[in-house]
């Protein structure tokens, strides 16, 4: 989350638009209401219509040389039968070119969810694919002392090094746990 919408505040708007779904957890019905309202069109209940209404506008997308980039956050969240459908929204494309970047975001039970059979030719379209590994206990170190910085402090002095020590073992270097430990100390 904190990786993508770095990358979203610092991209250049002119040459590309994005759509950032942060509630995973919805129909494919939803998913296009919610992508057709962020684009400013006219949403539906029919599928169809969307589906033809949004291909329309990555059509001009493409013709003014703008990227269209999809950002589904807690992807792991999505149910089997919308991330199936999501098919149906890479299969936009023109002659030589997809029309629509779908970037899925998500825990490690994102790779066991497109493990599933079922979803296999999804995971065959994935062009990349990476994982963020847990910080070392020094970047942990450094990731708060960056964090104490931004809130004003001078130095890591809020905590004792005991449990500096402690966070940094029990958040096993997961950002958002070293987030909540921190903040709960």
């Amino acid at each position: 989350t904190m990786v993508a919408q770095a990358l979203l505040a610092k991209s250049d708007s002119e040459f590309l638009k994005t759509i950032y779904i942060d509630n995973a957890d919805v129909t494919f019905a939803e998913l296009l209401q919610m992508i057709c309202r962020q684009l400013g069109l006219t949403t539906s209940d029919n599928i169809s219509e969307m589906i033809n209404t949004l291909h329309q506008l990555l059509l001009n997308e493409d013709k003014a040389e703008r990227t269209v980039a999809l950002f589904i956050d807690d992807a792991h969240n999505m149910s089997a039968e919308t991330l199936d459908n999501l098919v149906v929204l890479s299969n936009l494309e023109t002659k030589d070119k997809k029309l629509l970047q779908i970037v899925l975001l998500g825990q490690p039970k994102l790779d066991t969810l497109l493990n599933k059979n079922e979803l296999r030719h999804i995971k065959q379209r994935v062009a990349i694919r990476t994982t963020i590994a847990p910080l070392t206990p020094e970047e942990s170190l450094s990731y708060v002392q960056h964090r104490l910085e931004k809130a004003g402090a001078k130095d890591t002095s809020a905590f004792t090094k005991t449990a500096l020590k402690r966070i940094l073992k029990e958040a096993k270097g997961v950002p958002r746990v070293i987030n909540t430990l921190c903040d709960s100390a």
